[in-house]
C-alpha cells in the first residue's frame, strides 16, 4: 500500500496546497475505486485524491483540539491518522461527490479523535467525548467559511470547472495554507474559533493591540491570495 506523505511539523501544521485536480471529484473517485478494486496493493490514485483535503482536514482538527487536547496530540497527528483510516477503509465508501467525501472524512476524524481521547484521558474522557459533534463541527465550519464568502467572491479570474465545484471549505482550506504560519494561526483563532484579541493575546503571548495589528495584516495578506489566479 503506498504510504501518506507527512506534513511539515510546524505550528499550525498545514502542508503544501496540493495541485488542483484537471478532472472532476467524481472522476477521481471513480479511478480510486477502480484501482482499489483492481489491487489492494496500489492505492496511488487515492492518495492523490485525499491528498486534496489535507489541508482541509488541518482547519477541522486544529478547530477542534483545545488546550487540554493539545498537551497529548496535535493536529497533523489526528490528520495523519485519519488520512490512513480513510485509505484503510475507502472500500466502505458508497458515494460519489465531493460533500460525500467530505461528509466520510469529518465523520472519520472524529472517529480518530475520540479513540486519542480514549487513548491518553481517563477520568476525563466522557466529558470530553461529549463534547465533541461532528454536527456541531460541521455547523462551525460552515459558518465560518461563510464569513469569508466575499472575499472568496472576488478572488479575480473565474477558475476551472473543476475549481468551481469544488466546496468552498475546501478551497478556504488551502488558501490558508498558502499565508505563512503566524497569519494562519491568527486567521484560524480569530476567524474560525471565534476567539477575542485578548484571548489570542494570552494564547500567542503577545500583546491585544499586537495581535489585533497582525490579524489585520494577516486578513489582507489572505484577501491577496484569494485574488490571484490560480495555477
Amino acid at each position: 500500500m503506498s504510504s501518506i506523505p507527512e506534513s511539515p511539523s510546524h505550528p499550525s501544521h498545514f502542508g503544501p496546497q496540493a495541485a488542483l485536480p484537471e478532472r472532476s471529484v467524481p472522476e477521481l473517485l471513480a479511478q480510486a475505486r477502480d484501482e482499489s478494486d483492481k489491487s489492494a496493493a496500489d492505492l496511488g490514485p487515492l492518495g492523490d485524491l485525499l491528498q486534496l483535503y489535507r489541508n482541509y482536514l488541518t482547519v477541522l482538527a486544529t478547530t477542534q483540539l483545545d488546550q487540554r487536547l493539545r498537551r497529548r496530540m496535535n493536529p497533523s497527528d489526528l490528520v495523519q491518522e485519519t488520512m490512513l483510516a480513510a485509505h484503510r477503509d475507502f472500500i466502505s465508501f458508497r458515494g460519489s461527490s465531493e460533500p460525500e467525501l467530505l461528509c466520510w472524512l469529518r465523520q472519520i476524524l472524529m472517529n480518530c479523535l475520540r479513540d486519542a481521547i480514549d487513548l491518553h484521558f481517563n477520568a476525563q474522557k466522557r466529558d470530553l467525548r461529549r463534547e465533541i459533534s461532528i454536527e456541531a463541527v460541521s455547523a462551525q465550519l460552515d459558518e465560518s467559511v461563510g464569513q469569508f464568502a466575499n472575499v472568496l467572491a472576488d478572488r479575480g479570474p473565474s477558475p476551472s470547472e473543476p475549481t468551481r465545484r469544488r466546496e468552498r471549505a475546501v478551497e478556504l482550506a488551502d488558501q490558508l495554507a498558502k499565508l505563512r504560519p503566524e497569519y494562519r494561526d491568527v486567521i484560524v483563532l480569530r476567524n474560525l474559533q471565534g476567539l477575542s484579541f485578548n484571548e489570542i493575546a494570552e494564547r500567542l503571548d503577545r500583546r491585544a493591540g499586537t495581535v489585533r495589528m497582525l490579524w489585520l495584516r494577516a486578513m489582507d495578506k489572505f484577501k491577496q491570495t484569494c485574488s490571484e489566479p490560480q495555477a
